[in-house]
């Protein structure tokens, strides 16, 4: 039986050497979302996705113009943020995308030389370094602006033995469901505007001493109408991934473009999240109301030629609606959900890998094909 395969896995280990390490990333600390209501949408997180209640900052702690409430499932944490005044610049940013991601936090040693070793690289500042302390220690942060209103926020939490960071206090809740079986953020999408993807190349291995994984043009990612390029960003030990899209020519509205006039410009399209076995955490997904993205019966036809051998079995895979991709060192089961807010804009993946380090090449056009018919019952296509 004849196996494809990804090549492009092969310069795996060269290109991690290429990655400079002036800027040591020990994986991703948090990712901050603003949202219009704060408190229902981590109620959310925590039935539809499995999420623990962690941590809190509002009013109770001395917050005055905003209210956060922390999440967590194994080594992911998902803080969730609304104002809780008119006007400023968290209005401000909902106003024009809707909720969706602001700060992707990076977890460093030193938030000071993170921010140094950027903006001297030419990185616009966000905010300087500064410490907030409480009894529990300090938390040193800093923060560099990337596309579109994005900022990558450097949190050095060395010197801290508390729940979240000073000025949040534990929050208790009787209400928690049973997680999703979660474990961490595999990579995080992020969707340019049309002629971008090379300049936020350029500024990830520039500014940040990223290398470039892998490469996919309109011919790889393309169907019928739409089309995107793509090149995949990972920081010298690979735990942080970084994929940028932009849009390609085709005959109808692509999915990156869709994003872009709903959110306003760039910003973070999907967040991927890793799992040990994808059969129970998508079942539990699905009985936590959860919705995903259909892909045809017909995809799984022919999925052992394409990929080979695998462990699964092809029915139990074509009944949740999983995705199979093979590389050179393994393969790798995935889904997407549908949009998680009113605009079509932010979405998850669910990724268990086998051994692939590869990004589903094999599935872009079923994958596309599955947002198209989302697209065209939008009226978006």
């Amino acid at each position: 039986m004849e196996t494809i395969h990804d090549n492009s896995s092969l310069k795996l280990k060269k290109e991690f050497l290429e990655a400079e390490d002036f800027l040591p990333l020990n994986g991703t600390d948090h990712v901050e979302l603003y949202v219009g209501n704060a408190k229902q949408t981590a109620h959310f997180y925590k039935t539809a996705f499995g999420f623990q209640s962690l941590a809190y900052a509002g009013l109770e702690t001395g917050m005055k113009d905003r209210v956060s409430y922390v999440l967590e499932q194994d080594k992911i944490r998902l803080v969730i943020t609304s104002p809780l005044t008119p006007g400023g610049p968290i209005n401000e940013h909902l106003e024009k995308h809707g909720d969706g991601v602001k700060n992707v936090a990076l977890w460093v040693d030193d938030a000071d030389k993170s921010y140094r070793e950027t903006t001297s690289r030419g990185a616009e500042s966000s905010f300087e370094p500064y410490s907030i302390e409480d009894e529990n220690g300090k938390v040193t942060l800093s923060g560099i602006k990337t596309y579109g209103d994005t900022v990558h926020v450097f949190v050095d939490r060395s010197n801290y033995t508390g729940v979240f960071m000073p000025g949040y206090k534990k929050w208790e809740s009787h209400y928690n469901p049973s997680n999703a079986g979660l474990k961490y953020i595999d990579h995080m999408v992020g969707n340019v505007g049309w002629g971008e993807m090379n300049k936020w190349v350029d500024f990830y291995a520039k500014v940040m001493g990223f290398a470039q994984l892998v490469s996919f043009d309109d011919k790889d990612i393309s169907t019928e109408y739409t089309a995107l390029m793509s090149k995949v960003m990972t920081n010298g030990n690979g735990r942080i991934k970084f994929p940028i899209n932009e849009p390609a020519e085709g005959k109808k509205k692509s999915q990156i473009e869709e994003y872009i006039d709903f959110y306003q410009g760039a910003g973070v399209q999907h967040i991927a999240v890793a799992t040990n076995n994808i059969f129970e955490t998508v079942d539990r997904l699905k009985d936590y109301g959860v919705e995903f993205l259909y892909v045809p019966d017909s995809y799984y036809d022919d999925l052992l030629e394409r990929v080979g051998d695998i462990d699964e079995e092809i029915g139990e895979l074509s009944k949740r609606g999983i995705l199979v991709d093979r590389d050179d060192e393994g393969y790798l089961l995935q889904l997407f959900t549908k949009p998680v807010a009113d605009r079509p804009t932010l979405f998850f993946e669910i990724i268990q890998r086998k051994g692939a380090k590869s990004f589903g090449k094999g599935n872009f056009k079923a994958l596309f094909e599955a947002i198209e018919r989302e697209q065209e019952n939008r009226g978006t296509l």
